[in-house]
């Protein structure tokens, strides 16, 4: 594959435990109890290889190291592979859309 499609975006359910965070908090002033909470991400490798990194705490995010549970394909699979400017916006839309919805985001 070129250099043109070797990105992706990801979503990474995180445990409630993240709601502990006071800094997880005060970024998500819109959350609604009960919706899921979720790291959103963009990498140039597999998403499924990255979200093994960020566990084994190669580069990873603090929350998706601490609270990280399983990727949630259903909310990138359709859009990757893509450009990396295109998955740049895309990680932007997709962490603006599901805040809407009312999850709790942290976006890489």
């Amino acid at each position: 594959m070129g250099r043109r499609g070797r990105y992706h975006v990801y979503v990474v359910l995180l445990a409630d435990t993240v709601l502990q965070e006071p800094r997880f908090l005060r970024s998500n002033p819109s959350y609604v109890t009960g919706k899921p909470c979720v790291y959103v991400g963009m990498t140039g490798l597999d998403p499924d290889v990255r979200f093994d990194k960020h566990m084994a705490g190669i580069q990873s995010n603090r929350y998706v190291l601490r609270h990280g549970l399983r990727l949630l394909p259903d909310l990138f699979e359709a859009f990757n592979p893509m450009g990396r400017e295109q998955a740049q916006l895309k990680e932007v839309e997709i962490a603006i859309d599901l805040r809407s919805a009312g999850f709790g985001v942290w976006q890489a």
